[in-house]
């Protein structure tokens, strides 16, 4: 299978927060490149499709939106 992503993600574990309509669910980021992410959560079919990502020890809140989900992971692009 080719790879289709256009940034190389490097593999992490990281604490993150999904934050959406005045709710914040923790998550923990399992890859990370400079165009998305994957995310594991405890119910995928809990996070809407766009939201922000906070990774409070990175300084970092970034818009978000989901590409796929599988399971209690969710891949998603930052924009």
């Amino acid at each position: 299978m080719a790879e289709a992503r256009r940034k190389p993600r490097h593999h992490t574990v990281k604490a993150g927060t999904i934050k959406f309509g005045g709710h914040a669910v923790d998550c923990v980021v399992r890859n990370l490149s400079l165009t998305g992410a994957a995310l594991e959560v405890p119910d995928s079919s809990a996070i809407p499709a766009r939201f922000v990502l906070a990774m409070p020890g990175d300084g970092l809140q970034l818009p978000c939106r989901a590409l796929w989900r599988w399971d209690r992971r969710i891949g998603i692009a930052f924009g």
